[in-house]
């Protein structure tokens, strides 16, 4: 199957690319530009608390260098660490971007590890669902909230692979293959992929796309990782489709000698 006759579907819409991009991190707004493209993100995610996008006029605007004509513009409640706060950042996101109601869901537990607070991001999310936002939700890699964060309406479910900004890859690969098998909403790893083999592990184990920001921001060359990413996030797809060869102890002859003439 072609990437280009396999498309990722959130919310109905239907995107080619399957990295989706952060855009904090970067020295300057150009990088930020030459890196999403570089990427080719259809999807880019806002940090709104940290991001320009209107809020001050006399700030250069993200959206001048990412206009939401191009992108899909995914505003996300970085930062916040109780759910009142993230319920109050999408309200205003909405309000920024005359009514866009895609957000992606954070609530962050403590400031060293920023592993997700489950208790506080189900409450934001009830109240998010029921205030007609559709929510892409960062959370654990639990298999069971995973599927809970499906059921209360969540469009998209996002475990991490492992602490934001750690690149450490995909630490529990078992986790993700559980919570991919039991949904039926796409499954993006979030957070923890440091390299382009990580992003190709992901892929390879059946989630639906990938999302990064440090490990393209933080790279010696962004630009070039961001490239790099888009290249192993496709072969990551291709390799799941394809599907791979059973792991043997040792290999078998790939041309048999029984019943040869010798």
């Amino acid at each position: 199957m072609s990437q280009l006759h396999d498309p990722l579907i959130i919310a109905g819409v239907e995107y080619r690319s399957r990295l989706l991009t952060g855009t904090g991190k970067y020295r300057d707004l150009e990088e930020t530009r030459l890196a999403t493209e570089a990427a080719d993100a259809e999807i880019v995610t806002v940090a709104i608390r940290r991001s320009n996008i209107g809020q001050d006029p006399n700030e250069p605007n993200l959206l001048e260098v990412l206009p939401p004509d191009r992108y899909t513009i995914l505003p996300n409640t970085a930062g916040c660490y109780t759910a009142e706060d993230a319920v109050r950042t999408c309200r205003l996101a909405r309000e920024l971007l005359d009514g866009h109601d895609l957000v992606k869901l954070e609530v962050l537990g403590d400031e060293k590890t920023l592993y997700p607070d489950v208790t506080a991001t189900l409450e934001a999310t009830e109240i998010l669902v029921r205030e007609g936002f559709k929510v892409m939700v960062y959370t654990s890699d639990d298999p069971i909230l995973a599927k809970r964060l499906e059921e209360m309406g969540c469009v998209a479910v996002m475990p991490l692979a492992a602490p934001i900004g750690s690149g450490l890859g995909v630490q529990n690969p078992y986790n993700i293959l559980t919570i991919v098998e039991n949904a039926n909403v796409p499954i993006l790893v979030d957070a923890g992929v440091g390299t382009a083999s990580d992003a190709a592990v992901a892929m390879e184990l059946g989630v639906d796309g990938v999302l990064m920001n440090t490990a393209i921001a933080g790279a010696k060359d962004p630009v070039l990782m961001a490239s790099a990413m888009k290249k192993a996030v496709e072969a990551g797809r291709e390799a799941y489709l394809a599907g791979r060869i059973p792991k043997k102890r040792y290999a078998s002859a790939s041309s048999p000698i029984d019943g040869t003439f010798f």
